[in-house]
């Protein structure tokens, strides 16, 4: 399943969102996480709404992809930068096409929440 988040009327550079994407901030961009532990440039680990997880950052073209390594529905996301259209795009993923609607709610949660953090921290 795939799930998104636009933010119009955004723009950035792709090594600006880089820089403000670090493991230790991700709690200050989205509320669905709530600490961030080890915190490396690669990864760490943190504990969101749902539970413990290790976490992989990587740099990607446009932005920034994590992963949370140890989720039995290998859920990813990724926040790019779009400057020519002067948006943000957070695309989350997990790994099946049907779930219960809680779960699929606590998804669109935590993606809203992103888009949430991320408004705040280009206004």
């Amino acid at each position: 399943m795939e799930f998104f988040q636009t933010l119009p009327n955004v723009s950035t550079r792709p090594d600006e969102l880089k820089k403000l994407l670090t493991m230790t901030r991700l709690p200050a961009l989205c509320a669905s996480i709530d600490s961030v532990g080890c915190a490396r440039d690669d990864g760490g680990e943190i504990y969101c709404l749902w539970g413990g997880f290790s976490v992989r950052r990587e740099e990607i073209l446009n932005g920034v992809r994590f992963s949370l390594l140890d989720c039995p529905h290998a859920l990813a996301w990724s926040v790019t930068t779009d400057p020519e259209a002067g948006r943000l795009i957070v695309h989350c993923t997990i790994d099946k096409s049907e779930r219960e609607a809680d779960f699929v709610e606590s998804i669109e949660r935590f993606v809203r929440d992103w888009g949430d953090g991320l408004a705040r921290s280009f206004a």
